[in-house]
């Protein structure tokens, strides 16, 4: 069938405005060529902050080294050979299996450990990004006293004679708040801090947590048990504001499972059904089936209307009172078309409701799940064993305490309340109260500043501790590297708080495991633990429950409002963007990345529909004053297609000030906004225009499609119908080469497919590319010139109309391409073919005409406006690749197949004998896929996975019609819409 859809990047290209059409049409902006040298040296390395070698210039030292040849070289390390560690990277209470690639000594890359069930071997972009936080220059070096310098030993010495005091009135006038955990060894410790102190204050808040899910859950269920859900089981999915394949717990094997629905090789493979109800555009909805666009506050009367409608097909939900009334306002045939496929697969279906819906959502949801019969293959629940859960109760009455003045010393195990503290509360002023505050923080963030003592905080690379994920599953967490800043660990803080001895955290870990794997088989099964990075078979059964009809009755009269749209006036929305909570904002390579939709770097915005910017008379950019209780944020808005209307989602974790040089001034501080009764979502916001501009730096109009069919799309059915339907869809006359071409066909040929029904846009990819191959930072006016750097993007598309569009995201690196346009107009052969059907590039030989970028039709190549790399100080190559060239001014650079990945796997043929097998090779940004929507290896080889791929139906090169022999194929993208509301996504 012939591509009938027409699709668009933004509005401004809908609009074909004359700044949309010049910036399209020119190859790069305009003095883009030109050095700015307004801009000087020490503003350049200002802004580069972590991305560059700063770390050094602020003081890092390196681990101990002999200026002298090993005499003796270790046993276990090879110069020149990398070393691979398991750890894992506590993230809240999830936690991620890791293998870090070490190289002697220095931990330079992150990959997913395939044995961890949080994992399975992939990553997301917070895993992939936490080496570059590692070296972050503006982690904190000192122990400060007041602010004044001092060590370690002397907070020792405060505390001995603070312990012997709270020892003595069993810890009254104590207090200890802290981010959320699942450790065992961080359990046990807090168990033996409440039996040390029965008196003292222990309480647990995280910004951003599953706190309503567990509320909602112990609700329906009378217990706080945490939710598993098995994607890959289901065959209709519902989500309920919940982004679950980008910014939900677990979101890396859901992204798998949700994929595995996906795999449609041949039309007699099966395929998954994707609803979405969100108030703004998300991964997840550019994923879906069907979406409705919903404002937060009435998705809770949407699943309540759901679970009406399943009622009155015959399924028994209890806890429903009758005379419900469906709203005016809802899409009743979308609500029925939902319940009776949801109805058609019992077992085989799945609700899902996000993080920031309220308890009564996730009761409710809960209570739907268990009557559709898929607890226990979709979904299971299992104990909170060895975890704090956060609570805003909590953090509400330790705060009412310290107004009272009854806490003398206060203990702050990481976070940053001053920051992220709901407004209402006041945090500062309560915290002042206190006599003596305490503060471990891997930075001098807001808290820190007005604390007594200041306690640097180790990263997760640098120490020791222990962790269960989702299911209950044990690993440990071992150092990759000795603390860079001389840090200390929540375990080894915790211990000493308790104790008064200052142990290592090695010895606090073992301790807790010890009565665990007994005297005798202790250190074999330690050591199998720490090779694995998991204790095997240590997660629990799932925990069998029953429904309370009664509570989830209650929860659904007090929780569900009933008002319309329009009743209580305008909503804001507080979302998760790549700095999550603002703990990563000093990370240059996360506040680079582009939104997965907006396309924005950079900054934070207010989103709106287009109908609501209208009614507010603002544009994009346009700063408006928003207002709330009293509250006043002025910040950007953007129009985003398929928002809903009367709704702004702002995200959270930006307009940090004195946290680093990558992360001040960087954005708007929306927690000024969030109260403790509206953390996730509130109305009645009041939103103004100013008429003042903001420049905001965006990458979604860098790059068109130009009317040409590069995404290839069509339903589930007509796939069936006409599975040969890839060569149709575009017009063109047979392609005959002009000419006749090379034979690639001896020896290694590489090549690539991606699959767009299983790619998300989730970005792992991007990040892990740019963490192998020495991709720096550029910064935000030097990406809103069109010189970001990355050597993977993620074009995302949107087809339909502005209010109701579907979306889609297409991966887009250099092709390969056997007839490569690039290399015809290269003057002096920088970039070539060889043998084997790869593009190279030999950097030496570059001298920047950026020929090859004019005439590359995909615009894969990037060029060094800069010198990156000049003067940069050792410490710089602590977390760089030394398997890649560090590029310099005047170079141009692009995606390599990860080319030194399979150098090294012909080393190894080469030294046994053998030909390098399939799946022995594998690229960074595969490794990284949490879908495993790309896939690498030896297209001469028949049997290789590659090849396999490729001889699908639905695969297909983009603007083959050129003759450029693309060696990286896409699949096209399937959706499968629900005969009874048609072909779109948008429902």
């Amino acid at each position: 069938m012939k591509q009938d859809k027409q699709y668009w990047r933004s509005l401004a290209q809908i609009a074909d405005t004359p700044e949309f059409r010049e910036f399209l049409h020119r190859e790069f902006p305009q003095g883009a060529a030109e050095m700015d040298n307004s801009w000087s040296r020490r503003s350049f390395l200002t802004l580069m902050g972590a991305s560059m070698a700063l770390a050094g210039l602020a003081g890092c030292r390196r681990p101990v080294e002999k200026v002298v040849p090993y005499v003796k070289q270790p046993e276990e390390v090879t110069v020149g050979v990398p070393q691979y560690y398991a750890t894992t990277m506590p993230f809240g209470l999830s936690a991620y299996g890791l293998l870090v690639k070490s190289n002697e000594g220095r931990p330079t890359k992150i990959e997913g450990n395939s044995e961890h069930p949080s994992s399975r071997g992939a990553t997301n972009i917070w895993a992939q990004s936490a080496i570059l936080d590692l070296y972050d220059p503006d982690r904190s070096r000192l122990v400060l006293r007041d602010g004044v310098e001092a060590n370690w030993n002397d907070f020792v010495t405060f505390w001995r004679e603070r312990l012997i005091y709270f020892q003595a009135n069993q810890g009254q006038g104590l207090a200890l708040l802290s981010e959320s955990f699942n450790s065992p060894t961080l359990a046990r410790l807090a168990s033996e801090f409440r039996k040390q102190f029965p008196k003292a204050i222990w309480a647990t808040y995280e910004p951003i947590s599953d706190e309503n899910i567990y509320e909602g859950i112990r609700v329906a269920t009378g217990r706080t048990l945490r939710p598993v859900y098995h994607v890959e089981n289901a065959q209709v999915i519902l989500a309920l504001d919940s982004d679950f394949l980008q910014t939900e717990s677990e979101n890396v094997t859901a992204m798998r499972g949700f994929a595995e629905g996906r795999r449609v090789m041949s039309q007699s493979d099966p395929m998954n059904r994707l609803y979405v109800v969100e108030s703004s555009y998300s991964v997840t909805g550019g994923m879906a089936d069907h979406r409705l666009r919903l404002q937060s506050q009435l998705i809770g009367q949407f699943t309540l209307a759901l679970a009406h409608e399943l009622a009155s097909h015959g399924l028994r939900l209890e806890f429903l009172d009758g005379g419900y009334a469906v709203p005016s306002w809802l899409d009743t045939k979308w609500v029925t078309a939902a319940a009776k496929d949801l109805l058609r697969n019992q077992g085989k279906s799945l609700l899902l409701a996000g993080r920031r819906q309220p308890p009564a959502v996730h009761a409710l949801v809960a209570a739907v799940n268990a009557v559709l019969g898929n607890v226990g293959t979709t979904v299971t629940y299992h104990e909170l064993k060895d975890a704090a859960v956060p609570s805003r109760a909590e953090l509400t009455s330790l705060v009412q305490s310290l107004r009272s003045a009854t806490i003398e010393t206060l203990v702050m195990l990481g976070g940053d309340p001053v920051y992220n503290a709901p407004a209402d509360l006041e945090f500062q002023s309560a915290m002042k109260k206190a006599k003596q505050i305490v503060h471990l923080a891997s930075h001098i963030n807001d808290t820190s500043k007005a604390v007594t003592w200041h306690v640097p905080q180790a990263h997760f690379l640098e120490i020791w501790g222990d962790v269960r994920s989702a299911d209950g599953t044990a690993s440990l967490i071992q150092p990759m590297i000795e603390p860079l800043f001389g840090g200390k660990s929540a375990i080894e803080l915790l211990s000493h708080l308790t104790s008064g001895r200052d142990l290592r955290g090695y010895d606090i870990v073992r301790a807790t495991w010890q009565p665990v794997f007994g005297p005798v088989a202790f250190e074999s099964k330690w050591q199998r633990m720490l090779h694995d990075g998991l204790l095997g078979e240590s997660a629990p059964p799932a925990v069998a429950h029953s429904i309370d009809d009664r509570s989830v009755r209650s929860a659904i009269q007090a929780g569900v409002p009933s008002d319309s749209p329009d009743a209580a006036g305008m909503e804001i929305s507080f979302t998760v963007a790549h700095v999550w909570d603002g703990r990563f904002a000093n990370n240059g390579w996360l506040q680079e990345l582009p939104d997965s939709v907006t396309k924005l770097t950079w900054d934070n915005v207010a989103a709106m529909s287009d109908a609501t910017a209208k009614a507010l008379g603002v544009s994009s950019g346009e700063l408006v004053r928003l207002t709330y209780r009293g509250a006043t944020l002025e910040m950007p808005a953007w129009i985003c297609p398929g928002h809903a209307d009367n709704s702004i989602s702002v995200p959270l974790g930006y307009g940090r000030e004195n946290f680093g040089r990558v992360a001040d001034n960087v954005g708007f501080n929306s927690y000024r906004l969030r109260f403790s009764e509206a953390a996730d979502f509130a109305v009645g916001v009041q939103a103004a225009r100013t008429g003042q501009m903001y420049e905001l730096s965006s990458v979604q109009d860098h790059w068109s499609m130009e009317g040409r069919p590069i995404v290839r799309e069509a339903t589930y059915d007509e796939y069936k119908d006409k599975p040969d339907f890839k060569p149709e869809m575009i017009d063109h006359p047979p392609l005959v080469p002009p000419w006749n071409p090379h034979k690639y066909d001896t020896g290694y040929q590489w090549g690539m497919t991606i699959d767009l029904n299983a790619c998300t846009g989730c970005n792992a990819c991007t990040i892990a590319c740019q963490s192998e191959n020495n991709i720096p930072i550029v910064g935000k006016d030097q990406v809103s010139r069109g010189r970001e750097m990355h050597w993977i993007r993620l074009d995302r598309y949107f087809a339909g109309s502005v209010e109701e569009p579907e979306m889609v995201h297409q991966p887009m690196a250099c092709q390969h391409c056997e007839n490569a346009p690039c290399e015809n107009v290269c003057p002096v052969a920088a970039t070539t073919h060889d043998k084997e059907g790869l593009n190279l590039m030999v950097y030496n030989r570059c001298i920047g005409t950026r020929y090859c970028s004019n005439n590359c039709p995909y615009k894969v190549r990037r060029f060094n406006f800069y010198n990156y790399t000049k003067d940069l100080p050792e410490t710089q190559r602590m977390q760089q690749n030394p398997d890649v060239t560090v590029r310099f001014r005047g170079v141009m650079e692009k995606c390599t197949y990860c080319i030194q990945r399979i150098a090294g796997a012909k080393i190894l043929a080469k030294r046994d004998g053998k030909e390098i097998a399939d799946g022995e090779i594998v690229t960074a940004c595969q490794q990284a896929c949490p879908t495993q929507a790309i896939v690498f290896g030896n297209v001469n080889d028949p049997n290789s996975r590659v090849s396999q791929i490729k001889k699908a139906n639905r695969n297909y090169g983009v603007l083959e019609e050129y003759f450029t022999s693309p060696r990286t194929t896409y699949l096209a993208k399937l959706r499968n819409p629900n005969p009874e509301l048609g072909k779109t996504a948008a429902g």
